[in-house]
């Protein structure tokens, strides 16, 4: 089932022009399934149609591997155009061409050798309470500490050990753990875990009850680092995971960076960003179940539908089209997206013979199946060539009373100003239109 409909978004601050408003319209789609076998099957359907959608739109999208977020369900990937002006982020491996969303996506970052573990040994680090203090004051890269980050999640303090030169991702923390209440903790909050803002530390601190200590996997492939001593104006030198301390839960929680390599063939990933225009779903039963949505298989038992779920942002791809596809003369539209695809623009209307001759020609244009406009406004040529490329219809039709004369009209495709003439012959302007429109659209 499938529709196309217009929906309402409390969005604080609209921007991007239509990709990011408080009103929009979206082309929405749902599958139901007997089992998630069925759902694996006609999933892959979906994802090539949109692709094939996407490439006669003209956008050369790059699909990614996503994180479902509150929809849930057990798999999404996101259709990214790349650009500049995107709100999303996503990384793409130069090696094998893995791609995922930045929040999902799994990264390898760059370690140094292994070596021998030292001895723990307290030193003073008076008033650094920031990773970059701390390794500026003792004269160590960032990427030779660990930092300490700190979560409420329910009930639970949640304290994250990770490098101190990488971003955390809330994304795969909330997902490591199994939760969607995730908020920074409150100092007092740090301070009754026995902990000391500013200066934490994962050694000492007890595990269970109502504290979770994830450590995030850059901690375990690195050895001798500086972390906090949980004393203020003090840090720790050569704290090793997981000798010095314990994890309730060790996972990969890291922001993917550029230049971190790719975890499926060692290239190095490179960060992009891009505009989000299609999102699909693997649902699975979360929503059926919470709505009683069943049927009755072969055996005549009642179960739960097996959901997929498939959008598109129409208002989002025409932006993104007109992003990619415009010059300084206004928009160049894909065939697949113009409103019209052939305008026949009559240089004079007031000649009886060139104006009967092009209504006559978009007539048999539109009787084979052409969308088409006849120009016979009184305006000046130079006008009207100026309104065609600004709306940007794939192909242009002139008639003019000269050329006429000689037999022939005049075809331009929109994209790059090719021109060629044609026998003044309906037939004929048909096949010279549908060669430019075949081109336009490969």
């Amino acid at each position: 089932l499938y529709q196309i409909q217009t929906k309402f978004r409390d969005e604080p601050r609209a921007r991007g022009g239509l990709v990011r408003v408080r009103e929009f319209t979206m082309k929405d789609g749902y599958s139901f399934h007997e089992d998630p076998a069925d759902l694996d099957a006609y999933y892959p359907h979906v994802f090539r149609a949109y692709m094939t959608i996407f490439r006669r739109c003209g956008l050369a999208v790059v699909p990614v591997e996503a994180d479902p977020g509150l929809m849930g369900g057990t798999g999404s990937h996101e259709f990214m155009l790349p650009s500049n002006h995107g709100e999303d982020t996503f990384v793409r491996c130069e090696g094998c061409g893995y791609a995922a969303n930045r929040e999902g996506a799994v990264a390898v970052p760059e370690h140094d050798p292994s070596e021998d573990l030292r001895p723990l040994q307290e030193v003073p680090t008076p008033n650094c309470s920031t990773i970059a203090d701390v390794a500026r004051f003792l004269d160590v890269p960032e990427r030779r500490t660990a930092k300490a980050v700190f979560y409420r999640a329910g009930d639970a303090l949640v304290f994250v050990v990770i490098r101190g030169d990488i971003e955390g991702n809330e994304a795969k923390l909330a997902r490591a753990l199994g939760t969607t209440e995730l908020a920074p903790a409150k100092e007092e909050e740090i301070i009754a875990a026995g902990a000391v803002p500013g200066y934490a530390s994962p050694i000492g601190i007890a595990r269970g009850g109502e504290v979770v200590v994830v450590v995030d996997n850059s901690i375990s492939r690195a050895q001798n680092l500086v972390a906090g001593a949980n004393k203020v104006g003090f840090h720790v030198r050569n704290v090793n995971f997981p000798r010095d301390f314990a994890a309730t839960l060790v996972a990969d929680v890291a922001l993917a960076r550029d230049g971190d390599r790719c975890s499926r063939c060692g290239s190095a990933l490179r960060v992009r960003r891009g505009i989000e225009l299609g999102h699909i779903f693997k649902l699975g039963t979360k929503y059926s179940l919470a709505l009683g949505a069943t049927f009755l298989d072969r055996g005549g038992q009642q179960r739960p539908l097996v959901m997929g779920c498939y959008g598109i942002g129409i208002g989002r791809l025409l932006a993104a089209a007109i992003e990619a596809h415009h010059d300084g003369e206004g928009i160049a539209w894909p065939t697949a997206l113009a409103p019209f695809q052939v305008v026949v623009t009559v240089l004079n209307p007031k000649e009886p013979g060139p104006s009967a001759f092009a209504a006559s020609a978009a007539d048999h244009l539109a009787r084979a199946g052409l969308d088409v406009l006849l120009d016979d406004r009184e305006r000046t040529p130079g006008e009207k060539f100026h309104d065609s490329k600004l709306v940007g219809i794939p192909v242009l039709v002139v008639v003019g009373p000269r050329s006429l004369s000689k037999g022939e009209v005049d075809l331009e495709r929109r994209r790059d100003g090719l021109r060629q003439r044609s026998p003044a012959d309906p037939e004929a302007i048909l096949r010279a239109a549908h060669v430019l429109l075949r081109a336009e659209s490969s």
